[in-house]
């Protein structure tokens, strides 16, 4: 459905996007997590023909961006980050308004919108004035406008930034219907906790350049350099400390940031793979030191351990 070929953008001396190769599925659900100025809004933009590339090529259902744009646009429906909206206007207003846009007219555009609406769950307000709305109810509106046409493709920079938790939430069962009705979306984000439980597969993208392209899972297997195993003594952290950093295969042990709900203190232990410690082997010298344990487990690598892992915090 997307692929970009060698695609490249420059500035003047600055490469924002650099020989980026992408190949996104029908129906998937693609995250695209980067640095601040990594080059994912303009990789959106591109897509969304707003922008040309500087060389290489990206297509949206086969049509190269640049060239076949007429065809491209009733394809895709682009969600900014921030939504300028009509003064003077109510919801239903609006929305009528950019369906006569795409060529919805007569009975068929109050129906179109009145799904939208539904959809979105802002029926209630389509009498409410849009300056009025709340930056979730606009996002929700944003998303309404872009479903009009009933677009195969959305492309989304930053859906949730600088809403409330309870509507990010709400985006993000929006986006979950919007996947299980088989759309392919790109959603640009900095939650990364949530982009794991909504995408099929993310790409993390730094300096312009593709670092992974893959499913969730293999991000997190890639990002695994070490193994980190947290480790509860109920006195004596200091001790415990000393005692685990003597131990070969360890590489460093430290205060474990989350203290929440424990009895004693939590240690945070890096362990070095390729010497196949295990977690009881950690355990059993402790305990043969006197040390009481109250808990032990793997940490688990997360999408977000998996980003940092694999970034180094650098952009175009």
């Amino acid at each position: 459905m997307i692929e970009t070929v060698n695609l490249t953008k420059k500035y003047g001396n600055l490469t924002a996007l650099d020989n980026l190769n992408l190949e996104i599925e029908a129906g998937t659900c693609y995250g695209f997590i980067g640095p601040n100025g990594a080059g994912k809004t303009t990789t959106i933009k591109i897509l969304a023909t707003l922008l040309k590339p500087s060389w290489g090529e990206a297509r949206v259902d086969g049509n190269v961006v640049g060239y076949q744009n007429n065809l491209i646009r009733p394809l895709i429906g682009y969600v900014p980050d921030f939504m300028g909206a009509y003064e003077d206007m109510l919801i239903q207003e609006y929305l009528e308004f950019f369906a006569a846009c795409y060529g919805i007219h007569g009975r068929r555009r109050r129906e179109v919108v009145d799904d939208v609406l539904e959809l979105t769950e802002l029926g209630y307000k389509r009498t409410s004035d849009v300056n009025g709305l709340s930056r979730g109810m606009k996002q929700r509106l944003s998303v309404a406008r872009v479903l009009l046409h009933d677009p195969k493709v959305l492309l989304m920079d930053e859906p949730a930034s600088g809403l409330d938790p309870r509507a990010r939430i709400e985006i993000r069962e929006l986006l979950r219907e919007l996947h299980r009705m088989g759309k392919t979306i790109i959603i640009s984000s900095h939650i990364l906790s949530e982009l794991a439980e909504l995408c099929d597969a993310v790409g993390i993208i730094e300096q312009g350049k593709l670092l992974f392209s893959g499913d969730v899972a293999e991000a997190m297997k890639q990002a695994e350099v070490g193994q980190s195993v947290i480790v509860a003594v109920e006195s004596r952290a200091e001790d415990a400390i000393k005692l685990l950093q003597a131990v070969p295969g360890i590489t460093e042990v430290g205060i474990a940031p989350d203290q929440s709900e424990v009895a004693g203190t939590r240690l945070k232990v890096e362990v070095d793979p390729g010497k196949g410690l295990p977690a009881s082997e950690l355990a059993s010298r402790l305990i043969a030191q006197g040390f009481r344990i109250t808990e032990l487990r793997r940490e688990e690598v997360s999408l977000e351990t998996a980003f940092m892992r694999l970034t180094r915090g650098m952009v175009s």
